[in-house]
C-alpha cells in the first residue's frame, strides 16, 4: 500500500472511532430502552437487546405524549414568531441603510449573552402579571427573545450576498416592497432561512429553564420538563426513562437530517460572504 494510501486509511480508521465515541451514549440509550429491567441491572452488560420488550416505549408514550403535543406547538409557534421578526429585520439591516446599524447588531451579539436565568426570572413575573403561567404562548414569547436575535443574525449574513439587481427588478415590474420581499428575495435566501428556522426549533425543543419557569400545571409543561419530572418519579424505571429520551430526541433528529442539506449550504455561504 502506498503512502497516500496509508494516510487515507489511518484518517479514516480515526474518523471512525471519533464516530463511533460520539454515538455511544445514543446507542447506549437506545439499546437501554429495549431491555428487560432485570437486564438493565446485570452485573455484566448486555450490549444487545436480543430478547428486548417494548414495555418502556409504552410507559413512555402513555406518561409522555402530552409533553410531545405541547413542545412540538410551542416550537413550531417559536420558529413561526422568529421568522417573522427576524427576516424583515434581516432584510433591513443587510440592504438598507439604518441609522445606528453597527450599534443595533452589537446589541443583538450582546443579547446572545444574557444569562437565560436572568431572563427566566423577568419572563416570570411578566407572565404571572398577564396571567399566562402554564400558556404555550408565554413559552413561544419566551423562547422567542433568544431566537430572533439568532436568527436574525444568521438570515443577515445571507441576505448581504442576494445581488440588489433583484429587487430593483422587481421594483420595475411593478411589485411593492412586501411582495418583492416574500416573493423574490426569501425564495433566493431558502437556505438561509431553513438554517435560521431549523437552530429555532431545536433551541426551542431542547429548552428546560423557560419550561420549568413558566409551568406550574404538569399537563402544560414541554417534553424537557416532562422527562425531568418522570425520572424524578420512576428512578427505577430505567427502561421507560431511556424510552422516553429516545422518543424526545426522535423529532429533532428527523429534522436535523432531512435539512442538514440546506443547513450546510446556508452556513456555507452566509459564512463566506460575511
Amino acid at each position: 500500500m502506498s503512502r497516500q494510501g496509508r494516510n487515507a486509511a489511518t484518517t479514516t480508521t480515526v474518523g471512525v472511532v471519533i464516530v463511533g465515541i460520539m454515538l455511544f451514549p445514543l446507542y447506549w440509550m437506545v439499546n437501554a430502552s429495549l431491555l428487560k429491567p432485570s437486564d438493565l441491572v446485570s452485573r455484566s452488560p448486555v450490549w444487545f437487546p436480543l430478547h428486548g420488550t417494548l414495555a418502556g416505549y409504552r410507559s413512555a408514550l402513555s406518561a409522555e405524549g402530552g409533553h410531545l403535543m405541547v413542545s412540538l406547538v410551542v416550537s413550531l409557534g417559536t420558529v413561526a414568531v422568529t421568522l417573522l421578526i427576524a427576516a424583515p429585520a434581516a432584510y433591513g439591516l443587510a440592504k438598507l441603510r439604518v441609522p445606528g446599524r453597527r450599534a443595533l447588531m452589537f446589541a443583538l451579539l450582546v443579547a446572545q449573552m444574557i444569562p437565560g436565568i436572568v431572563m427566566a426570572n423577568s419572563l416570570y413575573i411578566s407572565a404571572n402579571k398577564l396571567g399566562m403561567i402554564n400558556s404555550p404562548f408565554a413559552l413561544i414569547l419566551a423562547d422567542s427573545t433568544l431566537c430572533v436575535p439568532f436568527a436574525t443574525l444568521i438570515l443577515q449574513s445571507f441576505l448581504k450576498g442576494v445581488p440588489d439587481e433583484l429587487a430593483e427588478a422587481a421594483s420595475l415590474d411593478g411589485a411593492s416592497r412586501l411582495r418583492t420581499f416574500v416573493s423574490v428575495i426569501l425564495p433566493v435566501a431558502r437556505n438561509g432561512v431553513i438554517t435560521a428556522a431549523l437552530f429555532s426549533f431545536l433551541f426551542t425543543w431542547a429548552d428546560f429553564l423557560f419550561g420549568v419557569t413558566l409551568t406550574t400545571d404538569d399537563s402544560r409543561a414541554p417534553i424537557t420538563v416532562g422527562l425531568y419530572r418522570f425520572i424524578g418519579a420512576n428512578l427505577v424505571d430505567w427502561n421507560g426513562v431511556m424510552a422516553t429520551g429516545v422518543i424526545a430526541s426522535v423529532p429533532a433528529a428527523v429534522l436535523l437530517v432531512a435539512a442538514q442539506r440546506y443547513v450546510a449550504a446556508g452556513i456555507g455561504n452566509a459564512a463566506l460572504k460575511d
